[in-house]
């Protein structure tokens, strides 16, 4: 039986094999933005677990734009080296590689959320803490700092860092970028009237609140080669009143579609620590299906999709075209091969493993980044 979930799916030059995706998870185990072993071999065993791609953490496009001193990062040229050999490894396992770029705004210069005695707390000036910025002087929460609102010319160098970053980002060996717009960091930040209390061009009506992430949009696609994909995460809605919603989400999607994004990825939540979020299995894959539907641009729904059958009814209904799992791949790195086997699917293996895997299953084959349409 042919099952959705195992379809490969393409985008612009870039073949994916199959429809499941490592969602990008925070490790808060940088120094200085540096990927380390850590990074190589958390994401190394997953793209060995036979996703069709992974999705690197969030990482920095400036120092001040981490969340916490533990952040990945990629302000600067020398932290390539150290993620190039992870593309490297990725492409090994013939799994498409993506790194997801990111500014923390408001909710910046925190510890790592498991620094030992204290967990997440704000950091200390004298531990190296730093001045968040944000849209509005708005604290995410009293145990945060106050940020300090953006003007024009810093604005202007979010942009720019943005565009520096999708140049490194191309030049460590990635086949997509996904802009990080969700979850109440910087981009989501201006998006929301419940963080944005700007009165300038930047604030107020949807158009304003929405140009921050489309300069970026722009800034990005214009760095990011025509044959490479470009994502975008969006919370579909803050989960709170007066906040960012669905219909906006919509709207934007429209506009994204016409600024060469290429896919959606559909989270929700993070802008307020307060939210009533109904969780539940697929609990937000319904936000994917209505942007996939109404905007007329591909989507991936995450959120509590935990097994073979039900994320291959997100594809085969027509609610995504991919699937990201998260902390479900924290629990089993392996659980795309997993999910070939319960659903009959054969699912290449890496070629070292080949004596465990299921009867007839094909050695997987290395893939290359495609270097020109």
């Amino acid at each position: 039986m042919s099952h959705p979930l195992f379809s490969p799916f393409q985008l612009r030059s870039v073949a994916f094999v199959n429809r499941i995706g490592v969602s990008p998870m925070c490790q808060y185990s940088s120094q200085d933005g540096f990927a380390t072993d850590w990074h190589l071999v958390h994401l190394g065993s997953r793209a060995q677990g036979g996703a069709g791609l992974v999705i690197l953490e969030a990482s920095a496009v400036v120092p001040e734009g981490r969340i916490s001193s533990g952040d990945l990062g990629i302000w600067k040229d020398a932290h390539i080296p150290a993620l190039e050999r992870i593309v490297q490894f990725i492409h090994s396992q013939g799994v498409r590689a993506g790194i997801q770029l990111a500014h923390a705004g408001r909710k910046g210069s925190m510890t790592p959320p498991f620094a030992p005695l204290t967990g997440e707390r704000l950091l200390l000036p004298q531990e190296g803490g730093w001045q968040p910025v944000a849209p509005s002087a708005l604290a995410f929460s009293p145990t945060y700092a106050m940020p300090q609102p953006l003007r024009q010319a810093g604005i202007g160098a979010v942009v720019e860092a943005f565009r520096q970053a999708a140049r490194r980002a191309f030049t460590a060996g990635f086949d997509f970028i996904e802009i990080h717009a969700a979850h109440g960091y910087l981009l989501h930040q201006f998006l929301s009237p419940l963080a944005n209390r700007r009165t300038d061009a930047y604030g107020g009506s949807f158009q304003n609140r929405t140009r921050l992430v489309l300069e970026v949009v722009d800034a990005v696609r214009a760095e990011w080669p025509a044959h490479l994909p470009l994502f975008v995460r969006i919370s579909a809605t803050d989960w709170a009143e007066d906040g960012w919603n669905i219909e906006e989400s919509v709207q934007l999607a429209r506009l994204f579609r016409g600024h060469g994004i290429d896919l959606i990825d559909v989270s929700s939540g993070g802008q307020v620590p307060n939210a009533q979020i109904p969780l539940g299995p697929g609990y937000q894959v319904e936000f994917a299906a209505r942007i996939r539907r109404e905007a007329a641009i591909p989507t991936a729904a995450v959120g509590l999709i935990t097994g073979p059958v039900q994320a291959n009814a997100v594809v085969a209904q027509g609610d995504a075209d991919l699937v990201f799992l998260a902390r479900e791949m924290l629990r089993d790195p392996y659980w795309p091969l997993h999910a070939a086997a319960a659903l009959g699917e054969p699912a290449g293996w890496p070629p070292q493993y080949l004596r465990a895997a299921p009867r007839h299953s094909p050695a997987r084959t290395p893939i290359t980044r495609p270097e020109s349409a």
